[in-house]
């Protein structure tokens, strides 16, 4: 009987298109083809056979390892911006943050009371102009009327 061993994790499994190989290895060896051929009968002539197979196999290199290499099943270009912005575009260190939902409601509240303390200024610089004769002209409130009178007593 004939063994066929089966992967647990069919996710790596990818299909096959033609000659055994996936559709994004046909379309990369596809584009290397397209531009390494020409570039070798190009050059045949004025460099030679071996440094026109040379060349066009340095410019064909690049395709073939845009269809082969894989790395933890990530493609080549994956693993380069990988790598890109861990070297280049991101900071070196970067700072542990957490997000504090105690300093949040703190941050909140100090809010609060600052919006409050501006809406009362602000009523009180737009009260009558009576109130204010009033406590200029040294009368007495109400309050403090029954407060003196309470203070007499002792």
């Amino acid at each position: 009987m004939a063994y066929v061993p089966v992967p647990k994790d069919l996710t790596k499994v990818k299909t096959k298109v033609m000659f055994n190989l996936t559709r994004r290895q046909l379309i990369c060896f596809g584009g290397g083809a397209l531009i390494g051929v020409p570039l070798f009968f190009i050059l045949q002539k004025p460099l030679g056979n071996s440094s026109a197979s040379l060349s066009m196999i340095l410019v064909m290199l690049p395709f073939f390892l845009l269809a082969m290499y894989e790395k933890n099943g990530q493609p080549l270009e994956k693993v380069l911006g990988n790598i890109l912005r861990v070297c280049f575009l991101r900071p070196k260190q970067r700072p542990y943050r957490t997000n504090n939902f105690y300093a949040a409601l703190e941050r909140q509240d100090r809010l609060d009371k600052e919006v409050y303390r501006i809406v009362h200024d602000s009523e009180s610089a737009h009260s009558p102009p009576v109130r204010k004769e009033r406590r200029r002209s040294g009368k007495a409130r109400p309050g403090q009327a029954r407060r003196a009178k309470t203070h007499q007593r002792r």
